[in-house]
This record gives structure tokens, C-alpha cells and sequence, in this order.
């Protein structure tokens, strides 16, 4: 019963609504009032193909991305570490400090970190991008690895500890294993975060990054379902398939390294 209702709700909330998008994307709009039929048409995806921009747009938004994922894992699993196996004073001070980049509006931080991004050179540029979305997306990320080092518990670690395994020993063998689901929410996560920033990315790149949300923003100004369905599709598969790259690299990693010292002992 419990499998049922499970795959139910799935095919409810997931799958039927991605199967009615992708309906939508090859057949015409249809007015309230007139006759419903099926007219397939590939307006859509011809709209969505005919920027010459836009396969620059989509490798561009998927580096972007990616880049942002894997800097917030890089400070999310030792501050998510931090915050969850050590005890400090000013510990919930710190907790709700790194939160506040949430409450702050995003107009007022893209302009604020404007001036900072010209000091530094890297306005107009894809960098100083990468950099501006850290703000959105590193409090999320510190939240889902803590949450995930709660989970883990301190046991398992300090036992390896205790057994002579070395700390980068002990990460690849059990911490990262363990905390492959909270990496897996992490990548999902920032890259649909990353990937819908318009503000920030139109405030730091001036005009010369052109991401996925520059192009797709001004069709919303329009009524035509059938466009803004393909350019839906296409948000939506952007951060399957950065799942599927992280997934590959890390199973890379663990192998290669594995691999390697299996050779050296």
C-alpha cells in the first residue's frame, strides 16, 4: 500500500506535470472558448533553436552552475561538519549569521557587490557571475551537508580514527558514501537555483554573460504557452544532467582513488 501511494503521488506530482509540459511544447495555444483538437506543431523548439545564442547560453548556464555546485560543496562539508560534530560557543549566533544572505534582496546585493566586482576586474565576466551566486546558494548548501553530518552521527568517524585510518582515508571511505543523498540534494539545489538567477547574473555579466535566464525572461512578457513550455523543458533537464556529471565524477574518484591505493599498499 505504502509502494502504491508512493509511486502515485510521483507519477501526480512529477511526472504528469513534466509529461503536460512537454505536450504543451509541440502543440499551439488554445484559447478559452474555441474548439480543443491536436495540432502538433515544432513552433516551440524552433522559437527555442532559432537564437543563435542559445547554445552558447546553455553551455555557459551549465558551467556557471557547475562551478557554483562544486566551490558550496567545497565550504558546505567542512562548515556542515563544523556545525555539526563540534561544540562551540557563539555556535547558533554563527548558525544564524550564515542564513542572512537569504533575507537580504537580491537587487540590493547585485548592486552592492557591483562595485566590489569592478575593484576586483571581474565584472562583466562569467567569474565575478560564479562569485554572486554564492550568495544565494551557500547557506542552503551548509544547511542540507549539516543536516546530513547530523545523520552520519561522530561514531563511525572516531572508531576509523581510532583504527589508524588517516582523515582524507576516512572521508572517501565513509564520509562521502554516506553523504552521497545530501550531495545529491546539494548539486540539484544550487544548479536550479544557479540557473535561475536573472538579476544577479544581468547586474554582474552587464550584458556579456549570456546565461539561459537572459534569453527565456523576455518570452515571459509574452503569451505564447508553446515557447515558454520548451524553455521550460529545458530548465528542467539542465539540472538532471548536471546530477548525472557530478554522479559521474564521483564515482571517477572513488574508483580511481580506490584504485590507486589498493597499488600503493
Amino acid at each position: 500500500m505504502k509502494k502504491f501511494l508512493f509511486y502515485s503521488l510521483t507519477i501526480l506530482f512529477f511526472l504528469g506535470p513534466a509529461v503536460l509540459l512537454l505536450f504543451k511544447s509541440v502543440t499551439p495555444v488554445w484559447k478559452w472558448g474555441e474548439p480543443f483538437h491536436f495540432n502538433w506543431t515544432s513552433r516551440g523548439w524552433e522559437s527555442f533553436f532559432m537564437d543563435p545564442r542559445i547554445v552558447q547560453a546553455l553551455s555557459l548556464s551549465l558551467m556557471i552552475a557547475l562551478v557554483v555546485t562544486f566551490i558550496n560543496l567545497w565550504i558546505a562539508i567542512p562548515a556542515g561538519k563544523a556545525l555539526s560534530h563540534t561544540n562551540f560557543k557563539g555556535k547558533s549566533m554563527i548558525e544564524t549569521f550564515l542564513v542572512l544572505p537569504l533575507f537580504i534582496p537580491v537587487l540590493a546585493a547585485a548592486l552592492g557587490l557591483h562595485v566590489t566586482m569592478i575593484r576586483l576586474g571581474i565584472a562583466n565576466h562569467w567569474f565575478g557571475v560564479v562569485i554572486v551566486h554564492l550568495v544565494p546558494t551557500v547557506p542552503y548548501s551548509i544547511k542540507v551537508m549539516k543536516a546530513g553530518y547530523d545523520r552520519l552521527g561522530s561514531g563511525m568517524l572516531e572508531q576509523a580514527k581510532m583504527l589508524g585510518a588517516r582523515p582524507f582515508h576516512v572521508f572517501r571511505t565513509i564520509e562521502l558514501p554516506m553523504l552521497m543523498p545530501s550531495v545529491r540534494s546539494v548539486v540539484f539545489l544550487i544548479v536550479t537555483i544557479s540557473m535561475s538567477q536573472y538579476v544577479l547574473t544581468a547586474v554582474i555579466g552587464g550584458g556579456n554573460v549570456i546565461t539561459l535566464p537572459i534569453i527565456y525572461y523576455p518570452f515571459l512578457q509574452s503569451v505564447d504557452d508553446t515557447v515558454m513550455a520548451a524553455f521550460s523543458i529545458a530548465f528542467a533537464v539542465l539540472p538532471v544532467v548536471a546530477v548525472l556529471i557530478v554522479e559521474l565524477v564521483s564515482k571517477w574518484l572513488r574508483t580511481n582513488m580506490s584504485f590507486r591505493s589498493r597499488r600503493s599498499s
